[in-house]
């Protein structure tokens, strides 16, 4: 028997990547990820800086200023891979849940991590063409999870 009022795993890890995004540092934007594999979080990453870096937070933001983001900041995508990797944990075969899809490096990162399969609530207003690129360039499974551009 099922209960229609479960989560799916796509629901669930989507959710859980709003509670991580909740950690951002960057004034700009919050992106929260989660790496599942196999029905398991494997990491968790959102955008901010490097440990022992100064945070967004705590800085004037330059993006507000029209100028770029600081070097410093980290999207959570690498920040998934980085944490996944200090731990020793393999992202081979992992799905990335993120908030926004992902930018044109982080693409290119998840995809050399072995992350097979993207689910994003909405376009990153910075690379419009990224869930095309993931798909069409990069052969990976992607799922738009919420809403569009």
């Amino acid at each position: 028997m099922t209960n229609s009022s479960r989560l799916s795993l796509d629901d669930y890890f989507m959710e859980i990547a709003k509670v991580v995004a909740m950690r951002s540092t960057c004034r700009h934007r919050h992106q929260g990820v989660v790496l599942a594999k196999e029905k398991r979080i494997i990491s968790t990453g959102y955008n901010g800086s490097a440990p022992g870096q100064p945070h967004c937070i705590d800085l004037d933001c330059l993006k507000a200023q029209g100028a770029p983001c600081r070097a410093e900041g980290l999207h959570g995508e690498s920040n998934a891979i980085a944490s996944a990797a200090l731990m020793g944990v393999s992202t081979r075969g992992a799905t990335a849940y993120c908030l926004f899809s992902p930018c044109l490096a982080c693409c290119n990162l998840l995809k050399s991590a072995g992350v097979v399969r993207v689910v994003y609530e909405e376009v990153y207003s910075g690379f419009l063409t990224g869930p095309d690129y993931l798909e069409r360039t990069l052969g990976m499974e992607v799922l738009n999870h919420g809403k569009t551009a």
